[in-house]
């Protein structure tokens, strides 16, 4: 071998050793512990998890300079992190129309932020080593394929404030961890398979917005006993919800966007809706509620859409007959006489059953709730649900207090 020859094969060796220690990527099969060369291997193995890419999202991922690859978002690292120099801080591969898996590499990108993935044509489960991303605040897997339980591990990540995982096709019940987590600002979890009872700790949780839509939850809303959260939108809508609105709902101080419309809901509405003072959308439309609408729901100061279409009610009082002038105010497809797109009568007379009986109200829906000395106490189903100064307080099923005004 000439020496011509053992030099250039020196400056090889030299410049892959280089590489290696700059990028930390894989050579020989072995691979620096970097964390640069995680992130190469974390991004490699999501690529190669992709069977599909036809719009060329990820073809620009190649070579050990991840900060250049197309949806990659580098940044310093955190204060309290040990790497140096710039990190992978987010990855956005939204509307890629991916074909593949999430792998449990993804972990590996220590310092990710934000995972946005919605409207690509991932299925399976995702990881149980999202739970490892401790510096994961938005985490987006909508409208793709996934399916399986509620992803739990997502509730693991300490920093997570935004978790959507709309349009796929998870199933079974929602764990009631999902409400408690207490860095949540928004649950979205509407257009999937989720079924059973929804957990009583929903009005709890510390998110602001909750969808739960197009699911096949069923049971009651839950009450609002021990009510600690900050909910200012919650969509029950489209699913196969039973029962009466618990009157403990009129004292949920924050809500603006509260749609229970497409299920299967009954009896008269709670006088304590009045009390709603801050609502703009009320919806309880296609459901089975009675009696007359009272003033008390068509007096809500800040409503800007109140629909009750497709219920039973039998009759709307001097407010809400003022309200129906306006496009703030929906009311057909029910029984009131005399009014133009309603019911047929045989459906009237046949009815759907008087649920108020069922729901234990003493307090008269013609009279006023005083919100300001209403309060709702701690302990779901044996706390003191509505107190009003001069009440006269009973006892209803399951030791809930109820009040009669006298």
């Amino acid at each position: 071998m000439t020496t011509d020859l053992l030099l250039l094969l020196l400056l090889l060796s030299s410049s892959r050793l280089a590489l290696a220690a700059a990028f930390g990527v894989w050579i020989n099969g072995a691979a620096s512990s970097s964390p640069q060369s995680q992130e190469y291997e974390a991004l490699q193995a999501l690529k190669a998890a992709v069977v599909e890419d036809p719009r060329g999202a990820l073809a620009s991922w190649q070579g050990p300079n991840v900060c250049a690859y197309r949806g990659v978002y580098c940044s310093a690292p955190p204060d309290d992190a040990a790497a140096s120099g710039a990190v992978v801080a987010g990855i956005d591969l939204n509307r890629a129309n991916l074909r593949g898996t999430l792998p449990a590499a993804v972990s590996l990108l220590a310092h990710l932020t934000f995972l946005h993935l919605n409207s690509n044509r991932l299925a399976g489960q995702p990881p149980d080593s999202l739970r490892d991303l401790q510096y994961l605040t938005e985490l987006d897997l909508s409208n793709n394929l996934f399916s399986g339980p509620f992803p739990a591990a997502a509730l693991l990540i300490p920093s997570l404030v935004y978790l959507d995982l709309r349009f796929n096709a998870f199933s079974g019940g929602i764990p009631a961890e999902a409400f408690a987590k207490s860095s949540l600002d928004a649950l979205f979890l509407n257009n999937n398979q989720f079924d059973g009872e929804i957990p009583e700790t929903l009005w709890s949780s510390p998110a602001t917005v909750i969808t739960l839509a197009n699911n096949r939850l069923t049971g009651p809303v839950p009450s609002a006993y021990g009510y600690g959260g900050r909910v200012r939108e919650v969509l029950f809508l489209n699913n196969k919800l039973t029962g009466c609105i618990p009157e403990e709902l009129g004292f949920l101080p924050t809500i603006e966007v509260l749609d229970l419309s497409y299920n299967s809901l009954s009896g008269h509405l709670p006088p304590t809706l009045s009390c709603l003072a801050g609502i703009e959308v009320l919806n309880i439309a296609h459901n089975q509620f009675t009696g007359e609408l009272p003033d008390l729901v068509c007096d809500l100061k800040r409503i800007t859409n109140l629909s009750v279409s497709f219920n039973f009610f039998s009759g709307i009082s001097q407010h809400c007959d003022r309200l129906a002038g306006r496009s703030v105010f929906d009311f057909v497809g029910n029984c009131v006489p005399g009014r133009g797109l309603q019911r047929p009568p045989p459906e009237c007379d046949g009815g759907q059953g008087d649920g108020g009986l069922s729901c234990l109200r003493s307090i008269p829906v013609t009279r006023p709730v005083p919100c300001a000395q209403a309060s709702v106490s701690v302990g779901v189903g044996v706390g003191v649900g509505v107190i009003v100064r001069g009440a006269m307080p009973s006892f209803g099923a399951g030791g809930v207090v109820t009040v009669t005004v006298p």
